[in-house]
């Protein structure tokens, strides 16, 4: 497993090492001792979450707030999206800074996103499978998000085709309209 540092502080890609042959392939997905001796961090996920979408599903930017704030490890098992992270962290050098990476089922990419990002996702391709491990349970009341196309975060999805956000999505706040929830 190789890591690679992100702009964004705290964040980073990890790459499996894939081993294949004419039968296919076999790599190691996940093993929490590799994780902790790459990155240094004990992290303990609770839950594993898998949403199929069709291109131009754009979900997001979600974030879970205060103590239900949560640490995701996110990648696609088939097709292809484009995963975009926001640093929330007052505190944080690159706070309000987003990141972005194409994740897909070619190349087997992971991308850690600490507590208190906000995290999107773009599908580009149908049928896409992306799964995610977390490492704090969902809480409605403590859920909360930023528009997609906020002019603050000036993130350029550059995508030519339709995109579909749920009800939910399309009514979601400013950045500056949820700063001083953060």
């Amino acid at each position: 497993m190789q890591l690679t540092h992100t702009n964004l502080k705290d964040s980073f890609i990890l790459e499996p090492e894939v081993f294949g042959d004419h039968r296919g392939y076999f790599y190691e997905f996940f093993n929490q001792k590799t994780f902790r001796e790459l990155t240094g961090l004990d992290i303990g996920f609770v839950q594993d979450n898998l949403a199929k979408s069709q291109k131009g599903v754009l979900r997001g930017f979600h974030f879970q707030k205060g103590k239900y704030a949560q640490a995701k490890l996110v990648s696609v098992f088939q097709g292809a999206v484009l995963d975009v992270i926001i640093d929330l962290r007052k505190n944080s050098e690159t706070f309000g800074k987003h990141f972005s990476i194409v994740l897909s089922a070619k190349n087997k990419k992971q991308l850690f996103v600490p507590r208190g990002f906000a995290h999107a996702y773009l599908c580009l391709e149908d049928d896409s499978l992306f799964y995610y491990k977390i490492d704090n349970h969902y809480s409605q009341e403590n859920e909360s998000g930023i528009v997609y196309d906020d002019p603050t975060i000036n993130f350029n999805w550059n995508f030519s085709d339709e995109i579909f956000l749920s009800e939910k999505d399309k009514k979601l706040p400013y950045f500056k309209d949820i700063f001083n929830e953060l």
